[in-house]
């Protein structure tokens, strides 16, 4: 592939990888922000076996480790009987993999340094609105309907409700979920838990309490949780109008172990109500733009897999550009490369979403009797444990990676090495 000029729009953790990568391999690269300061957005999540195989091909993953706290364990119980309703071990799979709790600040903070050291252009204060396809040109268009830039390849990174892609012509229709999540970044001093696991609290399938172990956003900062509860989107003001005082009366009577995190919250304003919705770029293609992470396909997070996913895709398309000469046909080799893995855990994570964040008593009922018994017979423990690593279908091959050694990983804590030699985007 000859060097392109690529612009990106939106500079979180897939705008910002993708950038490095392919800045990288020689394109001149301009990242396009639409707030005055990149910045990240969010609490916490949890980086899995895939989004962390990038991190390492890109040389990031000793001081991620560093950051994040290593997660070996789902567990999530009943609030009212304490009856266990999942628990998904790593170790029921061979080869020592593991999750990794991160803030999402620790995460931004990583990519966008390494950004700025190589020396990649960002122009912030900038809201786009479309882009199209001109010859063999793509334009992205600004609010006020000029052009912002004219590029060999726009790569749309602007996440969930991407105006770009609802532009497009492969746009499908977004799917507004019902239930969101009120989620905060708190101390875990005082807290009684288990540092190794994300834990969860269920009442039926319309309440859910979860405590992510995140580590730390600076190295000489102390380690934090992210801390979230599940509501229906519609009923947010409302609950704030009930009075905060209620809200977590409401907590303690279903998990009194918070107290801690609740003494910390003593105004609306610590908390931020996130909303999903859920869609499927099929292709991921329009002319000469082409979409990742949450402009592709974006969904619930019960499967964690949203930044994993956007990682993946972008060291996808770098690999798929370097083994193609022709911008077209890169992109088609894209939407093929990508179309199983996205498809598997999209439709994973629409079926699993109503067991643990929808109105029905009965979905609630077969996951905490039938689906619960069942996950504990084998294989369902590796399986579960292989759709909880993003890796139930193989998607490091088609991203030109090879999966780390996560026995040697965890022995020489940020050391990787790969299990056989594979080309580094570094």
């Amino acid at each position: 592939m000859k060097t392109l000029d690529i612009g990106i729009a939106g500079a979180g953790p897939a705008g910002l990888a993708a950038a490095l990568i392919l800045s990288r391999q020689g394109h001149r690269v301009e990242l396009i922000e639409r707030f005055g300061q990149a910045s990240p957005v969010g609490s916490g999540l949890m980086l899995q076996p895939t989004g962390l195989t990038v991190l390492s091909a890109l040389g990031l993953l000793q001081p991620m480790l560093g950051l994040g706290r290593r997660i070996d364990r789902l567990y999530g119980a009943d609030a009212k009987t304490g009856r266990t309703v999942l628990d998904v071990r790593y170790d029921a799979l061979a080869g020592g993999r593991f999750g990794l709790g991160v803030q999402r600040s620790a995460l931004f903070g990583l990519l966008h340094a390494a950004v700025l050291a190589a020396g990649i252009s960002v122009r912030t204060g900038v809201t786009l609105t479309a882009a199209t396809t001109s010859g063999r040109k793509a334009v992205l268009k600004d609010a006020s309907g000029g052009v912002a830039g004219a590029y060999d390849l726009v790569i749309d990174a602007t996440g969930a409700r991407s105006a770009i892609a609802a532009q497009a012509a492969t746009a499908p229709t977004v799917r507004e979920l019902a239930y969101g999540a009120f989620w905060a970044t708190l101390d875990s001093d005082g807290l009684a838990h288990d540092p190794t696991a994300l834990t969860q609290r269920y009442d039926r399938a319309k309440v859910m309490i979860g405590i992510l172990p995140a580590g730390r956003a600076e190295p000489e900062d102390r380690e934090r949780v992210a801390f979230f509860w599940s509501v229906k989107v519609g009923d947010a003001d409302a609950v704030k109008r009930a009075g905060l005082q209620t809200w977590k009366a409401d907590i303690r009577a279903h998990w009194p172990d918070c107290g801690p995190l609740l003494d910390q919250i003593e105004d609306w304003d610590r908390l931020s109500l996130a909303r999903y919705c859920h869609r499927t770029m099929r292709p991921p293609v329009a002319g000469r733009v082409v979409f990742v992470g949450d402009s592709a396909h974006s969904t619930s997070p019960q499967l964690g897999q949203g930044a994993n996913m956007a990682l993946i895709d972008a060291a996808t398309l770098a690999h798929v550009l370097s083994l193609n000469d022709d911008v077209d046909a890169a992109l088609a080799a894209y939407g093929r490369a990508r179309r199983y893995h996205i498809g598997l855990f999209q439709m994973l994570s629409l079926a699993f979403t109503p067991f643990y964040q929808s109105d029905s008593a009965a979905l609630a009922w077969v996951r905490d009797r039938l689906v619960a018994t069942i996950a504990r017979v084998a294989p369902a423990p590796a399986l579960l444990a292989s759709i909880v690593s993003g890796t139930l279908i193989d998607p490091f091959a088609a991203a030109g990676l090879k999966e780390c050694d996560w026995a040697a990983v965890a022995a020489e804590f940020g050391r990787p090495r790969m299990i056989e030699a594979a080309p580094s985007l570094a």
